[in-house]
């Protein structure tokens, strides 16, 4: 089966931004489309605000005039579900409560024909569970929006345990032909993204709460090093701390209280306080006129070392032998050894991270892995209390000779970037393990959905099969919670690919 046909009618219940969005995309895609609220007079209220960012469209010349008049002449406020009759498919975007969503699902079953496709733009609940209340389940569907939905192309088209094939297909064409990107996901907690985003915020929260740096300093590195677009504590005031700390929780509690997915304490206190990001005034940063912008540790400039002696090929940092180079800066290389450091004068090391801590070594300084070196414009470096401060001064003067800004950390196991990518890796290793979707559709979610430089399948042919293995391995000695522990499927790809290699 096919897209629907734009001669069908659709229509959303539920006026908030979502129900909006999501009415405005099939509005604009060519459908007729029908708002119902349960609240007097929302509905109406949605149509004239939907007409107002299509005159937007127009002034931006994104819509013509006549586009614009026909679109408003297909949308109409539903004055009960009743209307609803003839529509093909109806997508729900009420209030994110299992038990109202059920309610409205059997109330739509009495009123729509056999073959109206049934859907829910849910983002925490479980998809089977909404749907488990029709007396036909199979026609019922997950269509995961992003916000804004006019805006994002992503959209995750979730099949409950009942769904039929056919209703999956037929409204992942429909997406599709709406101009949008779909991915099909099984209906697993989180879906995808906000299953495989959750190391983002997590480790950079724990990152904070072991006092390793401060906010602004974290989601410097995430951006700066790491290539993000955002860092987790700026994202998190710009979605809502009480938004994102209920998806981490439902997601926590639907994996029936993993400890991956453990929520952030500092982030509850947050909440608790009532600084819940932007739309309060405060959350990790202050926002207002008066508002002073929080700024990164940024080390003093130090002097550059003499020399780099290396020590193996340096792995995923490679790059950064031809950037000494062309910084002037000797580099005299073992070819013999096969480790991944460099050695400074001062007889210090210098080592990608690997989770391991620089408090186990004699003088050791790690540096955080980059999505590009060339490109990075700060890298951080960790060290620990017994670090001699003439080989963190020469890593420091190093990286700057680099034309790099500096953040240097506690002694933080695996960094920030590091330890995050691996993670999300691990995680992106089990949902295909276990179905959940494809390994293409999980990279195109996680570029689409939130905007990462790579995705995690991505950044694992980028680092080498068995590195994401290693780091969390390591990071699992020193934190035996199992909040590290690599998955059975992420072991499995490490271990085949060393097998081929002739490893026993």
């Amino acid at each position: 089966m096919t897209a629907l046909d734009l001669s069908s009618p659709v229509a959303v219940v539920g006026t908030g931004t979502m129900g909006q969005g999501i009415a405005q995309v099939a509005l604009v895609a060519g459908h007729h489309v029908r708002l119902f609220d349960a609240a007097p007079g929302r509905a109406q209220d949605a149509v004239d605000a939907i007409g107002a960012r299509l005159d937007r469209l127009v002034e931006k010349d994104r819509l013509t005039a006549a586009e614009r008049d026909a679109a408003r002449g297909r949308l109409h406020a539903a004055g009960s579900l009743a209307e609803l009759a003839d529509c093909s498919l109806v997508i729900e975007a009420v209030i994110e409560q299992l038990d109202v969503k059920q309610e409205l699902m059997r109330a739509l079953e009495d009123v729509v024909d056999d073959d109206c496709l049934l859907a829910t733009n849910t983002s925490s609940l479980s998809v089977t569970a909404i749907g488990g209340v029709l007396r036909n389940p199979g026609r019922f569907v997950g269509l995961h929006f992003f916000n804004p939905a006019p805006l994002l192309p992503l959209v995750e088209v979730v099949s409950g345990f009942a769904t039929d094939v056919t209703s999956a297909t037929r409204a992942y064409e429909m997406a599709r032909a709406w101009g949008k990107t779909p991915v099909a996901c099984a209906d697993t907690p989180g879906f995808i993204v906000n299953r495989l985003a959750r190391p983002f915020y997590a480790e950079a929260f724990a990152a904070y709460e072991a006092q390793s740096a401060d906010p602004a300093t974290i989601d410097a590195v995430l951006r700066e090093c790491g290539g993000f677009r955002m860092g987790a504590f700026e994202l998190t005031d710009l979605i809502g701390q009480d938004v994102n700390e209920a998806v981490t929780h439902s997601v926590w509690q639907a994996f029936f209280q993993d400890v991956r997915f453990t929520p952030s304490l500092a982030q509850r206190r947050l909440v608790e306080s009532g600084r819940l990001g932007r739309k309060t005034g405060q959350g990790w940063y202050e926002y207002g006129d008066d508002a002073e912008r929080a700024e990164p540790h940024t080390a003093e400039e130090a002097q550059a070392p003499a020399y780099v002696a290396a020590e193996g090929d340096l792995g995923p940092a490679s790059d950064l032998l031809a950037l000494i180079r062309e910084a002037g800066i000797p580099v005299r290389e073992d070819e013999e050894d096969h480790g991944t450091r460099l050695v400074l004068p001062s007889g210090g090391q210098l080592v990608l991270a690997d989770g391991q801590t620089s408090v186990e070594f004699r003088d050791v300084v790690y540096f955080d892995l980059a999505l590009d070196y060339r490109r990075a414009t700060r890298i951080a470096v960790s060290a620990s209390q017994d670090t001699q401060p003439q080989t963190l001064s020469e890593a420091i003067g190093l990286f700057q000779a680099l034309g790099k800004d500096v953040s240097v950390l506690g002694d933080a196991p695996g960094m920030i970037v590091a330890r995050t990518v691996a993670r999300m890796i691990d995680l992106a290793h089990d949902a295909v393990a276990k179905g959940v979707a494809t390994e293409e559709d999980v990279d195109t979610a996680m570029r689409l959905g939130v905007n990462y430089p790579l995705g995690p399948f991505e950044w694992s042919r980028r680092l080498g099969r068995s590195w994401a293995h290693e780091i969390l391995d390591e990071l699992h000695q020193r934190d035996p919670s199992g909040r590290y522990a690599p998955s059975l499927a992420l072991y499995r790809h490490a271990y085949a690919t060393d097998k081929r290699e002739g490893t026993p």
